[in-house]
């Protein structure tokens, strides 16, 4: 019993700190929009840098995950957003909903800084959207490491 929380206190997640990110708050802007079929639209916003404070976790093995957020400001539900993303090399690319927590990253953390950026691109159900006159579609994505034993 003491060896599994010894590895469970481990693998605990933290929230990378990301303020050094030049944009971090995601913000649709409708007028790139492209229809993908009656009800689906994509929205592609190009790069996106982050840039990771990793300091205290050099030297150690690590897995860092990429985590969107549950509530996503204009929309109604999950299932009307999805989130694709290529990496700029150093993470993998992929994919997901509001509420995922996807692994990007395994390895041993070399830096005190960990810079990637990713090339976003959101699919949207038009159904699903509930943006007042003015209002906006918004979300912040972060990063969270869990460290190995």
């Amino acid at each position: 019993m003491a060896g599994a929380w010894g590895q469970s206190a481990h693998a605990q997640p933290t929230r990378l700190d990301d303020s050094s990110s030049p944009r971090a708050q995601i913000h649709a802007d409708f007028r790139n929009a492209q229809m993908l079929d009656p009800h689906t639209i994509s929205l592609p916003f190009g790069r996106v840098e982050y840039r990771l404070a990793t300091a205290a976790y050099m030297g150690r093995q690590a897995r860092i995950y990429y985590v969107i957020p549950l509530a996503v400001a204009g929309l109604r539900s999950p299932v009307g957003m999805q989130v694709q993303w290529r990496s700029s090399g150093l993470f993998q690319g992929g994919m997901g909903r509001p509420g995922d927590r996807v692994l990007v990253w395994t390895g041993t953390v070399r830096a005190p800084w960990i810079t990637e950026s990713f090339d976003l691109q959101l699919r949207l159900d038009q159904r699903q959207l509930q943006i007042g006159r003015g209002g906006s579609l918004r979300f912040e994505s972060y990063f969270e490491i869990e460290t190995q034993p």
